[in-house]
């Protein structure tokens, strides 16, 4: 792998995140209620249609293809036209064009690109930075909403970007765990007692008014997981027990919701169902899921709920019970929960927005069109 593409890799796992702060005399918070759901999610059911289909018309072209679309909450969004006639950017005959959406999609604004024409064209986003890849030329990022843009020659992630992946994060290259101080990361003096360190989660934020320390996940020496919490700013560190999987597990990850923490164990298969941890009080207890699928993806979404999405198609582990779902999301679909609780999926075919509360969900598709 080459030192730009782990720097696109670190890129594409955006990091749910809000401005760190101080917190003294830290409680650990009470397990959250487990949701109720209707009775219709309690037998296997067929997919619902959208609730709305918002469709627009751009003036754009008909040679672009389909274009990259990033949604950072359920009103803010952007979209990417950087290829033509099914082949890769590059050539001043199909120069990238950027729109943006304030209002959910039901209609979009041109945006200038700064940088149009390139050998590759690529685009992140969260609430506070919109970074845009323009090979060989470097970055460019906004926190603006893309209205100005600012120049960062080379391969280096931003300095603007690395601030909105949260106060501790993972140095690069290095395996250890730093804070940034506003200019870079600085190495912590104590480091948890993780060998292997593959995600961070949490950093000090508040979500929904409830505090969530960092928590630094991955494996021992002997490839088991492993998992340690700060509860006082990175400081020091508690090796938090963790019931071994059944399997094994090759990247252990965090998975920060507005009201709990979860542990996700990929498999070495990658395609398998991963093993599921959910933090409760002291430690860490293990999520079965009786009668899910053997493969499939997990987004744990709080409230002792984690959406599945597999071939068989969607559902969620609700306190270690498996339930289908009547979603519109299917296994060609990535999903990830945004920082504001909205679902958002990407599929061939285009975008879902699904609003609502753990698993009751109502489904927004959003169509972008060539005019």
């Amino acid at each position: 792998m080459t030192s730009r593409q782990a720097r696109l890799l670190l890129l594409s796992a955006l990091v749910m995140t809000l401005a760190g702060c101080s917190i003294g005399d830290v409680r650990r918070t009470a397990p959250a209620p487990e949701p109720t759901l209707s009775d219709s999610a309690s037998a296997p059911p067929a997919p619902r249609p959208v609730a709305e289909t918002r469709t627009t018309r751009l003036a754009v072209s008909e040679r672009y293809d389909q274009p990259y679309v990033e949604f950072v909450d359920a009103q803010r969004g952007y979209a990417l036209f950087a290829a033509c006639d099914g082949r890769p950017p590059g050539g001043p005959e199909c120069p990238a064009l950027l729109w943006s959406t304030r209002d959910g999609g039901r209609s979009w604004q041109s945006l200038r690109h700064p940088r149009p024409v390139a050998g590759n064209q690529q685009m992140y986003a969260t609430v506070e930075v919109l970074a845009l890849w323009a090979e060989p030329h470097g970055w460019w990022t906004s926190t603006d909403g893309g209205e100005t843009f600012r120049h960062s020659p080379g391969e280096a992630t931003p300095a603007s970007w690395r601030q909105a992946q949260g106060q501790f994060q993972v140095i690069e290259g290095s395996g250890k765990i730093g804070r940034w101080d506003g200019r870079r990361l600085r190495t912590l003096r104590t480091q948890p007692p993780v060998p292997v360190v593959q995600t961070i989660g949490g950093g000090g934020q508040l979500f929904a008014g409830s505090y969530h320390p960092p928590t630094v996940a991955g494996l021992t020496e002997n490839g088991r997981p492993s998992v340690a919490t700060s509860w006082d700013d990175g400081r020091s560190w508690e090796l938090d027990p963790l019931p071994p999987p059944e399997g094994q597990v090759s990247v252990l990850r965090v998975a920060m919701t507005q009201d709990e923490r979860w542990l996700v164990g990929e498999r070495p298969e990658r395609t398998a169902l991963p093993a599921l941890w959910v933090s409760r009080g002291p430690g860490w207890l293990p999520v079965s899921v009786d009668g899910g699928p053997e493969a499939g993806r997990v987004v744990p979404l709080g409230g002792s709920t984690a959406a599945v999405i597999s071939p068989r198609g969607a559902g969620a582990v609700v306190g270690g019970r498996y339930l289908d779902l009547p979603w519109p999301v299917t296994a060609e679909h990535s999903l990830r929960l945004l920082p504001d609780g909205t679902l958002f999926a990407a599929g061939p075919q285009g975008v879902l927005l699904g609003a609502g509360q753990y698993a009751e969900r109502s489904w927004v598709a959003i169509n972008l069109v060539s005019d």
